[in-house]
């Protein structure tokens, strides 16, 4: 009796230190995991914001960048945000300005941060699913840091997808619990459906998601076969085999819910983006359909040599020849057929092959929304159905060569190494906006967008030389691509090339005759020729086109303010500050108008107004300070402008101005003092040195 016993606590001791390794070696993959994501990721941190879509997700909406309170939540639930209904990475946006201000290595490291938990979650989700620990470790190692994800990680605006991922992975990881369990547990099926509901709030592509949960049904969870399919020897009544159409309806019953809410997702965002869909419609079906074949296969690719890789590949018309869509569905087909065939010995490579391909038709592009005809960040999730077809294959393979073990942790070693190199390499071309679209355009050829969007950087720069040859390329790949025929005519305009500048908005007026932005810019130039009249239609119609905005309204303003009606330019100046009552920037304008014809108390009304809004904002401060000083303001200019250096001290414009406003008020000597500063903080100040000659001081005191 001693000795069974004594052999009985030798098991449950062998027993317990078992799993307490087995949890030591979990710990130390999710250890892993997140070491790897900040080695591979965390030269974003010293990136800026780009000028693509970063800033109607953060910095250009005043909803977002001013923080988290109840009524920027409740905004985020009842508003769409950036064409998109995704109410919680707008709340995600809110909490990071709370927390780093408009600091961009706050944003990265939050987007950092949740692409590790996703790989930690993502492990502990296929471990629990499938009870395999290595080969879950290396999907998730592979999902964290292939290149493919720099783009849905580096890129701030992107943080939808990171943040759909962790609740992806955790409805996974619930499910997991849930279908293993023992008996039905309403508790473990709510956790479920709330974790999915949350994706969805995140990003409406998590809508395939009961797909992939019926897949995992039939591989590894084995829920759509019978108790005696399972296991041969039962023979109990209980264990009789079901009909395996029962068990399969049972399954469908089950998922209802989640079926649901895919649908309602579907139809909001469909709302939501239906401004995006109208815009891109120029796309005709068969090329859609062309294109997303061609998407597939070359996201097959890409996931094996992942090169050449680029913020956005555009639309280009030799790319659907029909040779490539025949070769693209060719071998489409003929993967489904194999492992089709090979479902019964292999059944991990039908679901990981049906995961890709299902989890993909929300992003394929037979519905298009924007320029690109495929994202590497679209590969976000179903990319992981891939790397679990090709880690269980090669797993399988190697169970009949144990001898060659060894070497397969090399090329694992080897693999994930190579692919957290290339990722840094990938990540370092998001430092900034130049340096992005410079990349996109040595990775993909007559890239028309990636052109307009340089040019627009290089504006950001004051380069404007490189930026108009830069929209000459766009116009010159894509005659039709109205945005750089606009954005070159504004390079113009900034380069007082004011016949050119006409001749490209008139352009862009041809290819989109409701084109209000070149209405309403057209409108300027016409008036900085001195055509008050000409511009002052054009600001009219831009007005027809969109009654409700502001740079519409101002702009109409200043048209009637030079034809000489200044009543009615009041009136319009009077609608534009009950159009962006919440903007600085924009108050600052109202501000300059309205004391242009002479209504100096609704002038410092704006002013203060702006004030309000972003008090720790120097430039505001400085601008206000400048105004104030035109009206004869001269005390509260001082003051603004003090507010101004002491919120940031080595902003040089302040400086200048607080010395030409002291040296007007004959106060030389503080003048001196100032008008120095700034030329020390900025060295080739011309205005500030002649200012100082002016004050016969020609040395710095």
């Amino acid at each position: 009796m001693r000795k069974t016993k004594l052999r009985r606590t030798g098991k449950k001791t062998t027993s317990r230190a078992n799993h307490r390794g087995t949890q030591l070696i979990t710990a130390g993959i999710c250890v892993f995991l997140a070491a790897i994501v900040w080695m591979s990721f965390s030269g974003a941190l010293g990136s800026d914001f780009v000028n693509f879509d970063d800033s109607p997700y953060v910095y250009g909406e005043p909803h977002v960048r001013g923080g988290l309170t109840l009524t920027a939540i409740r905004w985020a639930f009842t508003h769409v945000h950036a064409a998109n209904w995704h109410p919680l990475t707008t709340i995600s946006h809110m909490l990071d300005c709370e927390i780093y201000g408009l600091q961009p290595w706050g944003h990265h490291l939050t987007n950092i941060l949740f692409q590790a938990a996703a790989a930690i979650l993502l492990f502990l989700a296929l471990r629990k699913l499938t009870l395999s620990l290595w080969p879950s470790a290396f999907v998730a190692t592979i999902f964290a840091v292939h290149p493919l994800r720099v783009e849905s990680v580096a890129w701030i605006a992107e943080r939808k997808d990171v943040l759909s991922g962790v609740f992806f992975m955790l409805t996974l990881l619930a499910y997991a619990r849930y279908a293993r369990s023992a008996r039905f547990s309403l508790g473990r099926y709510l956790t479920v459906i709330v974790f999915f509901a949350l994706g969805l709030l995140c990003k409406p592509t998590l809508v395939s998601l009961p797909f992939v949960l019926l897949l995992l049904d039939y591989w590894p969870l084995q829920r759509m076969q019978s108790a005696n399919a399972k296991d041969p020897k039962a023979k109990s009544k209980s264990q009789r085999s079901q009909p395996t159409s029962s068990i399969f309806q049972g399954l469908i019953i089950e998922k209802i819910p989640f079926f649901v809410l895919s649908a309602v997702s579907c139809v909001v965002t469909f709302i939501a983006q239906k401004h995006a869909l109208d815009a891109t419609q120029k796309v005709v079906f068969s090329e859609r359909l062309g294109n997303t074949v061609i998407s597939y296969v070359v996201y097959l690719a890409q996931t094996i040599w992942p090169v050449h890789l680029a913020v956005l590949y555009p639309y280009r018309e030799h790319d659907f020849t029909i040779w490539r869509v025949v070769f693209a569905l060719l071998l489409l087909s003929l993967i489904s057929i194999v492992v089709w065939i090979y479902r019964k010995p292999f059944p991990f490579l039908l679901i990981g092959w049906f995961w890709f391909l299902g989890t993909l038709v929300p992003m394929s592009g037979i519905i298009q929304v924007g320029w690109q005809s495929r994202a590497d960040r679209y590969t976000y999730l179903p990319q992981i159905g891939l790397l679990l077809a090709i880690t269980w294959g090669v797993t399988e393979l190697f169970k009949k060569m144990p001898q060659h073990r060894r070497l397969l942790a090399v090329a694992v070693a080897f693999i994930t190494l190579s692919l957290v190199l290339r990722t840094r390499a990938q990540t370092s071309t998001w430092k900034n906006s130049v340096t992005l679209w410079q990349n996109a355009i040595e990775n993909t050829p007559n890239n028309y967008v990636a052109y307009n969007n340089l040019g627009q950087a290089l504006v950001k720069e004051e380069e404007f030389d490189r930026a108009v040859t830069a929209f000459e390329k766009a116009i010159q790949i894509n005659g039709s691509m109205r945005q750089a025929e606009y954005n070159l005519a504004n390079v113009l305009v900034r380069q007082n090339n004011l016949p050119d500048a006409i001749a490209h908005y008139q352009r862009a007026l041809q290819i989109k005759p409701d084109y209000a932005e070149a209405e309403c810019n057209l409108c300027n130039a016409l008036l900085q020729s001195g055509e008050p009249s000409s511009a002052l239609y054009h600001c009219q119609k831009a007005v027809e086109l969109k009654p409700d905005s502001f740079t519409v309204q101002l702009n109409l303003a200043n048209a009637f303010l030079a034809a000489g009606e200044t009543s009615r330019a009041r009136e319009h100046y009077r609608k534009a500050v009950v159009i962006k009552s919440d903007s600085a920037e924009m108050q600052c304008l109202l501000g300059d108008g309205l004391a242009s014809i002479g209504d100096v108390s609704g002038a410092i009304s704006c002013y203060q107004s702006a004030v309000r809004l972003e008090p720790q904002n120097a430039k505001v401060h400085n601008n206000v300070g400048l105004a104030l000083a035109k009206l004869d303001k001269t005390n509260e200019a001082v003051e603004e402008l003090q507010q101004a250096l002491q919120i940031n001290p080595a902003y040089a414009e302040a400086e200048y101005n607080m010395g030409s406003l002291l040296a007007r008020l004959g106060r030389k000597q503080e003048a001196a003092t100032h008008l120095a500063a700034a030329l020390r903080l900025k060295p080739d100040y011309v205005e500030a040195k002649e200012q100082l000659r002016e004050l016969g001081m020609p040395s710095l005191p």
